[in-house]
């Protein structure tokens, strides 16, 4: 909301808040009334948000790229009257969701959408856009119980089980693992895949508001040439630039573009050396992450195309920490609960709920993968979270020479000095690996049985004769 919406029932304190150039995070309420949370719980689930974001992925990620936020108190009216106001900005799927308006807690995050703390002349636009990339890497767990999910990622799997249940209206084209192949080609057509099919999984602002993205299948279906239309002074300030289908598909390309070189910029110089990085102080960067040798070469971030100094390769580390895939991690965490249900007073010692410090990252770092059948191996893998994430960079048009502390990327007519950060940090519930487990299998099933036996037959009729052939070229 505007600060002069807030105004009618803000505090001074909360004034002062606003002044940042902040947004909340209030907690969902939980399901059914048997899990209602004490704000004391709520305080600490918050807390533990913060936690992790300081302890852990500022460690993995690097500081530049993750914001802690803090929590803080706010009146019960003040969330009260919030909640009203931002309801009618909810996604349909969402409304039944009630927001916790009992406790008074709530995340203070820095609000990416604009840059508040760069230095530049407040009429010069900004660009913000959101992605939610996905798993990047295709499971290698001799755990897995399924051949196909060693050939088809996840996410496009799970496409078809979506539309088939009214989720979304169409599948999308987008896959993980183009974006993460570190291929340029591979990554403009991952990117326009998003752009055709935005899903919840890209959004575009501009100057703080959102200008493109659909929330859910009941969303009009996406425009390009409006959004052409308000990009067009980014990439082509000089309004040299004709209106029609060429404007519209020019302006889209040099977004893509744009895109690619900031996800593949990075602190090493190898291979985003088409990047300038201006005068600002260095940073602390993450430290670097030793894979089994059964990984090298074969699954591991270093074939995966990408510049180790780059956020995306930064990401696919994190998510390659999940060496077991669900189906292997499923029986370690039923060996924990019947060990839970002998002695429950265990819980807190064994840390499931937190705290995450120092300790539990280095437990984060113990990669073995040979289970000794003890709860306490157990935990070193069930412990480790289901973390999701979401890559956030802004763009600041038009960017002079030398006025910016910032990375600079070049377009075809425009420089853009850019900021690059990784959002919805918060994790999964223990709880949840019964509920991840169950919805693996019905995506592996329901394609299995609607598209790859399909897709089998068809192949097998047409090439019959020759068994030898390994490749088979879809159209797309």
């Amino acid at each position: 909301q505007e600060e002069g919406k807030i105004d009618e029932f803000a505090t001074p304190s909360l004034k002062q808040l606003f002044k940042k150039t902040c947004f909340f995070f209030l907690m969902q309420k939980p399901p059914c009334a048997s899990l209602l949370q004490t704000s004391e719980e709520i305080f600490q689930h918050l807390q533990n948000i913060v936690d992790f974001s300081k302890n852990v992925m500022k460690e993995f990620l690097g500081e530049t790229y993750v914001h802690c936020g803090e929590v803080v108190q706010l009146p019960l009216d003040f969330v009260k009257q919030l909640c009203l106001k931002i309801q009618s900005e909810r996604p349909e799927s969402r409304c039944d969701k009630d927001l916790d308006t009992l406790s008074g807690y709530a995340l203070c995050l820095p609000n990416l959408a604009r840059l508040q703390t760069y230095h530049f002349a407040e009429h010069r636009p900004i660009l913000c856009v959101e992605i939610k990339p996905k798993c990047g890497f295709i499971p290698l767990s001799s755990d897995v119980t399924h051949e196909v999910k060693r050939r088809v990622c996840r996410y496009c799997m799970h496409q078809h089980l979506k539309v088939a249940t009214g989720k979304w209206k169409q599948i999308s084209k987008y896959c993980p693992l183009d974006l993460y192949s570190g291929n340029k080609q591979r990554m403009h057509f991952a990117l326009k895949s998003l752009l055709q099919e935005a899903q919840n999984n890209l959004k575009i602002f501009k100057n703080g508001e959102l200008i493109y993205g659909c929330t859910d299948a009941r969303s009009p279906v996406a425009d390009w040439n409006e959004l052409a239309h308000h990009l067009k002074p980014f990439f082509f300030p000089s309004n040299g630039l004709a209106g029609g289908p060429h404007c519209t598909r020019a302006v889209i390309r040099e977004l893509v573009r744009v895109i690619t070189r900031v996800l593949l910029s990075g602190s090493d110089k190898g291979r985003a050396g088409a990047l300038r990085r201006g005068p600002g102080p260095r940073v602390l960067d993450s430290k670097p992450l030793v894979f089994p040798m059964f990984l090298v070469g074969k699954n591991s971030p270093e074939c995966s195309g990408l510049p180790k100094g780059c956020l995306l390769y930064k990401t696919l580390q994190v998510q390659m920490l999940d060496l077991l895939d669900i189906e292997g991690l499923y029986p370690l965490y039923r060996r924990v609960e019947r060990y839970l249900e002998e002695f429950p007073e265990e819980r807190k010692t064994l840390q499931i709920d937190g705290p995450y410090d120092e300790a539990f990252y280095q437990k984060l770092l113990d990669l073995s993968t040979e289970d000794d059948g003890t709860v306490a191996f157990a935990l070193t893998k069930v412990g480790r979270p289901f973390w999701k994430h979401c890559v956030g960079g802004r763009l600041r048009s038009p960017c002079s020479q030398g006025s910016d502390q910032r990375p600079v990327v070049p377009s075809s007519r425009s420089r853009f000095a850019f900021s690059v950060s990784v959002l919805d940090l918060d994790l999964k519930p223990y709880e949840s690996i019964p509920h991840q487990y169950k919805l693996d299998g019905k995506i592996v099933n329901f394609y299995s049985k609607t598209v790859h036996a399909k897709d089998a037959a068809v192949v097998s009729t047409r090439f019959k004769e020759s068994e030898d052939c390994t490749l088979v070229l879809h159209k797309v």
